[in-house]
């Protein structure tokens, strides 16, 4: 799996690039014999990204992971990740709302991951609380049970604004891009949610 992540990277230096995301891990499989915990399998998921972020430093490429895919989502794994692989070419793409996947506050979340943040996506959820009527198609679980759906940036119910205090506040200038995951129709909601965000980053001063 590392030399395959490699060839990725040759591919993102072709492209003329300097940062790269991969992934961390998905963990284990359900029921797995070998299931372990995330702080288990730790050294071994960061003996691969170390590898990988090595190679791609004498290329100036810079390598990240995502908080996603639930076992390597939250920020205190990610965080604890980081630390693990402990080389400065190794980061975090940053996405405020995929802590609503494990249920973790976006804000607490962001203000732990910021200062690894080599790239930011913004996005919104709406959300319903899981002891109430499944809403049906389009909605999913989170790990504890509440129900998610895909917002255009700004007509959902995560705490950007404070999101983006928090981005400013630790004097991020890297890029800031959105991500849409709902229902509406694409170029619509990409077109509203970006005119949302700048209007969000003004909105916000120090």
């Amino acid at each position: 799996e590392i030399e395959r992540v490699k060839k990725e990277v040759l591919v993102a230096q072709a492209l003329v690039v300097d940062k790269m995301l991969h992934d961390g891990t998905y963990g284990f499989n359900a029921g797995e014999s070998s299931a372990r915990s995330f702080d288990y399998y730790l050294p071994r998921i960061a003996e691969g990204c170390r590898a990988i972020t090595e190679f791609a430093a004498d290329l100036g490429i810079k390598t990240m992971v995502e908080n996603h895919g639930r076992y390597c989502q939250d920020s205190i794994r990610v965080e604890a990740l980081v630390n693990a692989v402990d080389h400065d070419n190794f980061g975090v793409l940053l996405d405020v709302g995929n802590f609503m996947c494990v249920d973790e506050d976006p804000v607490e979340a962001v203000g732990r991951l910021i200062s690894y943040a080599f790239h930011v996506h913004f996005k919104d959820f709406h959300v319903k609380n899981g002891s109430t009527f499944n809403p049906g198609p389009g909605w999913f679980y989170t790990r504890y049970g509440t129900y998610l759906r895909g917002a255009i940036v700004g007509h959902g119910d995560l705490p950007l604004s404070q999101c983006m205090n928090i981005v400013k506040q630790y004097g991020y200038e890297g890029t800031l891009s959105i991500e849409f995951e709902g229902l509406e129709e694409p170029l619509f909601a990409i077109e509203t949610g970006l005119a949302n965000l700048k209007r969000l980053i003004a909105s916000v001063e120090f």
